[in-house]
C-alpha cells in the first residue's frame, strides 16, 4: 500500500492535475475503445494490407504534418482553452464515421483521421506542456508515472472491450461512444485551474509563427540536455511501430482470430506499458541513468519480439509482447519526465510538439516499410516481425554507445534559462 501512496494522494489532494487526468482517462477509453471499429471499416471494404497500413500511416503523419505549427500554438495561447477546443473538435470529427457505409465512401476515413490527429497534435504537447504547472516538482515524476499507467490500462480495456463492441454492437455505436468521451475530457478540462504564465517579452517573441517555430527547434538543437530524451521515443519507434502494425494482421492472418486477437494482442502491450513505468522508480531511481536505461529497454523489446516472430503460441505471444513494451512504457516516461524538468515552460510546447513529429516520422516510415515487404511479397508477417526486432537491438546498441555516452558527461546545469 505504501508503494501506491504518492499517487493516491496525488490525486486525491492535487485537484487541477485529477482533473486533467480525469480528462486524460476518458479521452483515452473513448480512442482506444474506436480504433478497431475505424480498423474494421476499412478491414470489411478493402482486403489490402496496404490500405490498412496506409490509414495508420495518414494517421501519423498528418500528426507528423500539424506538429510544428501546433507546438508554437500550445506556447502562443493559453493551453486549457486549447484543449478544450480540441476535444470538441474531435467530438464532431469521429461522429463523421458514422456516414461511411459503402466502399465508395471509403476515402472520407482517411479524411477524418487526418481531421482527428490534427486535434490530437495540438492538444498533447499542450497537455505534456501542463502537467509541471499544476505538479510539483517532486509529484512530477509520479503524475507521469500514473498518466502512463492509466492510458495503458485504459489502452487495455478500451481495446479489449472495443473489439468486443465492435463486433457484437457494430461500429456506429463505438463511433458515437468516442464522441462522448472527448465532451466529458472538455468538461474536465473546463473544471480545472492549469496556469500558464508568459511575460510581455515572450509574447511578443512569439508573434511570427515562423519566426517562433524557428526559434524552438533552434533551441531544441542548441541544448543538447534536451535534445537527448526528445529522441528516445522516435528511435524505439523506428521499428516499434511497424512491429505494432503487424500484431494486427498476426492476429487477422496467423492467428485466424480477428478482431478478437487484435484485442488480446493490444491489451497486452497495454499491460507492460503500464508495469514498465512503475519498475523505473525500483531499478532505476537515479535519473542519471536514465537515457542509458533506454538503450537496454530496445534491446529488450527487440529479443521479445523475435521470440513473437518465432512462436505459434498465443499465450507466448502475449507473455512477450507484454515484455516488450514494458520497455516501451518506461522509455516513454523516463524521456517525458527530463523534457519537462529541462525545457522552461516558454519552449516546453514547441519542444514536445518536435518530439511528436519525430516520433510519428519514425512510426510512418516503419509502418511503411512493412506494409512494402507485405504486399510484395518479399517477407511473410513473422519474418518481417523478426527482421525488425533485430534491427531494433541493433539500435539499443548503437544508442549505448553513442547518446548514452554523451549523456554520462553530461553534468546537471542551473535550469535553462529561455
Amino acid at each position: 500500500m505504501r508503494t501506491f501512496r504518492p499517487y493516491l494522494d496525488l490525486v486525491r489532494y492535487n485537484h487541477n492535475y485529477r482533473r486533467l487526468w480525469l480528462s486524460q482517462v476518458v479521452s483515452n477509453f473513448g480512442d482506444w475503445f474506436g480504433l478497431l471499429a475505424i480498423y474494421a471499416l476499412v478491414v470489411d471494404y478493402s482486403d489490402s494490407e496496404l490500405v490498412l497500413g496506409a490509414l495508420i500511416v495518414v494517421k501519423m503523419i498528418s500528426f507528423a504534418v500539424f506538429s510544428p505549427l501546433a507546438g508554437y500554438v500550445s506556447d502562443r495561447f493559453d493551453r486549457r482553452t486549447l484543449m478544450i477546443l480540441c476535444d470538441l473538435f474531435r467530438a464532431v470529427v469521429v461522429l463523421g464515421f458514422l456516414f461511411i457505409g459503402t466502399p465508395e465512401w471509403l476515402w472520407a476515413a482517411f479524411v477524418l483521421t487526418a481531421l482527428q490527429m490534427m486535434g490530437s497534435a495540438v492538444f498533447e504537447p499542450a497537455k505534456s506542456s501542463s502537467i509541471p504547472n499544476v505538479t510539483t516538482p517532486d509529484e512530477l515524476v509520479y503524475a507521469n508515472i500514473l498518466s502512463n499507467l492509466s492510458w495503458s490500462v485504459i489502452f487495455t480495456m478500451g481495446m479489449g472491450i472495443g473489439g468486443l463492441a465492435t463486433a457484437l454492437l457494430g461500429r456506429d455505436v463505438v463511433f458515437m461512444t468516442n464522441a462522448v468521451t472527448y465532451v466529458l475530457s472538455a468538461w474536465f478540462i473546463w473544471k480545472a485551474v492549469i496556469p500558464h504564465v508568459r511575460d510581455a517579452e515572450q509574447i511578443a517573441n512569439l508573434s511570427n509563427p515562423f519566426r517562433g517555430i524557428k526559434d524552438g527547434l533552434a533551441f531544441l538543437v542548441n541544448s543538447p540536455q534536451i535534445l537527448r530524451p526528445s529522441l528516445a521515443k522516435g528511435s524505439f519507434s523506428i521499428m516499434l511501430g511497424g512491429l505494432v502494425y503487424l500484431l494486427i494482421l498476426l492476429s487477422e492472418e496467423v492467428l485466424l482470430m480477428g478482431s478478437i486477437g487484435i484485442g488480446l494482442l493490444y491489451s497486452s502491450r497495454g499491460l507492460g506499458t503500464a508495469v514498465g513505468p512503475i519498475m523505473i522508480r525500483r531499478f532505476f531511481k537515479d535519473e542519471r541513468n536514465w537515457i542509458r536505461a533506454t538503450g537496454f529497454a530496445m534491446i529488450t523489446a527487440g529479443t521479445a519480439y523475435v521470440v513473437v516472430g518465432f512462436t505459434g503460441s498465443l499465450g507466448v505471444m502475449l507473455l512477450f509482447v507484454f515484455i516488450a513494451h514494458c520497455g516501451s512504457g518506461a522509455n516513454w516516461v523516463m524521456s517525458t519526465v527530463l523534457i519537462q524538468k529541462r525545457a522552461p515552460d516558454s519552449f516546453r510546447g514547441r519542444i514536445f510538439s518536435s518530439e511528436w513529429l519525430y516520433l510519428t516520422f519514425c512510426e510512418s516510415v516503419s509502418v511503411v516499410i512493412a506494409a512494402l515487404l507485405l504486399e510484395f511479397n518479399i517477407l511473410n508477417i513473422n519474418q518481417t516481425i523478426v527482421l525488425f526486432a533485430i534491427i531494433l537491438v541493433v539500435i539499443g546498441i548503437t544508442w549505448l554507445n553513442t547518446v548514452a555516452r554523451r549523456e554520462m558527461m553530461y553534468q546537471e546545469p542551473e535550469p535553462v534559462v529561455a
